[in-house]
C-alpha cells in the first residue's frame, strides 16, 4: 500500500491564499452565493406545503354527555400551510442581507469588531437563520404545532445570541469565562432532543419519515455541532485558531456548507419537479 500523499507546496500556497483573502471579498461572495441559491430554489421548487396547527383546551361533548359531567380534552385546529421552499429562501436571503451589509454599510463597524475579537452581526444572523432552519427540520420530522415550532426557533436563536455574550464577556480578559458557552450548548441541544423524539416516535408508533429526512437530521446535527466546536477552538486558541480571523473564516465556511446542504438535500428529497 502506497503512503498517503503529503500536501504539495503548490497546494499549501493555494490554501494560504484562500484563507488569507480579504474578508470584505469573502462577504461579497457569500452575499452573492446565498442570494443566487435563494432565487434558484424559488424558481426550481414545486409547491410542498406543510400544515401548521394549534392545540387548545376544549370540552368533549360526547364524553361529557355520557358521564353527565364536564370532560375536557385537547383539540387541534389547522391554522395555515407553509411552503417549505419559502423557508429555504428565507434563510438564504437573511444570510445574503447580513453579508451584504457587513461588506458595505456596516463594514467599518464589522472590521472594528473583528479586530476586537467579536462579531455581533454574525450571531444575530445565525439566530435568525438557524432558527428558521431548525423550524424547517421540525416540520420535516412531523412537528405541526405552532407553539412547538416557536420554541424550536426561540431556543436555537437564544443559543446563537449567547455567542455575543461569550465574546463580549471575554473582551480583554486573561482567563476565559465559559459560562455562556456551556449554557448556549445546553440550550442548543434541546431542539435536537425534540427532533430526535419525533423521529423515534414516528418509527415506533406511526410511519418512518422519508429517507431524505434522516439525511437532513444527521447532516445538520453534525454541522450545527461544528459551530460550538469552532467557538471553543477560537477561545481555547488552538493552533491556527489563535488568529481570530481564521475562526471567522471557518464560521463563514460552516455557514455556507450548512445552508447549502440543508437546502439541496430537502430539494432533492421533496422539492424537485
Amino acid at each position: 500500500m502506497s503512503a498517503a500523499k503529503k500536501p504539495t507546496a503548490k497546494t499549501d500556497n493555494f490554501l494560504n491564499k484562500f484563507m488569507s483573502a480579504d474578508l470584505n471579498r469573502w462577504n461579497k461572495y457569500l452575499a452573492l452565493i446565498f442570494a443566487v441559491q435563494g432565487i434558484v430554489i424559488l424558481i426550481l421548487s414545486v409547491n410542498r406545503s406543510y400544515p401548521i396547527s394549534t392545540s387548545f383546551l376544549g370540552i368533549d361533548t360526547l364524553q361529557s354527555q355520557a358521564q353527565n359531567s364536564t370532560v375536557f380534552a385537547t383539540g387541534i385546529q389547522h391554522v395555515f400551510d407553509v411552503n417549505i421552499a419559502y423557508l429555504i429562501a428565507a434563510f438564504f436571503f437573511i444570510g445574503a442581507i447580513a453579508h451584504a451589509l457587513v461588506a458595505t454599510k456596516l463594514r467599518t463597524m464589522y472590521e472594528r469588531d473583528i479586530k476586537n475579537g467579536i462579531n455581533r452581526i454574525r450571531w444575530i444572523e445565525y439566530a435568525l437563520c438557524a432558527g428558521v432552519m431548525i423550524a424547517l427540520i421540525g416540520m420535516l420530522v412531523g412537528v405541526e404545532d405552532i407553539s412547538t415550532i416557536f420554541l424550536l426557533f426561540g431556543t436555537t436563536a437564544v443559543m446563537s445570541l449567547l455567542g455575543i455574550v461569550m465574546e463580549a464577556q471575554n473582551q480583554g480578559t486573561r482567563k476565559v469565562s465559559w459560562a455562556s458557552f456551556i449554557v448556549g450548548c445546553s440550550v442548543g441541544a434541546l431542539p435536537w432532543i425534540v427532533l430526535a423524539t419525533y423521529l423515534i416516535s414516528g418509527g415506533i408508533y406511526g410511519t418512518n419519515a422519508p429517507g431524505f429526512v434522516y439525511w437532513v437530521f444527521g447532516t445538520m446535527l453534525v454541522l450545527f455541532a461544528a459551530f460550538p466546536v469552532n467557538t471553543y477552538l477560537i477561545f481555547h486558541k488552538s493552533g491556527k485558531w489563535k488568529d481570530y480571523l481564521f475562526g471567522e473564516r471557518m464560521f463563514m465556511i460552516l455557514s455556507l456548507v450548512a445552508k447549502t446542504a440543508l437546502a439541496w438535500i430537502v430539494f432533492a428529497g421533496s422539492l424537485h419537479p
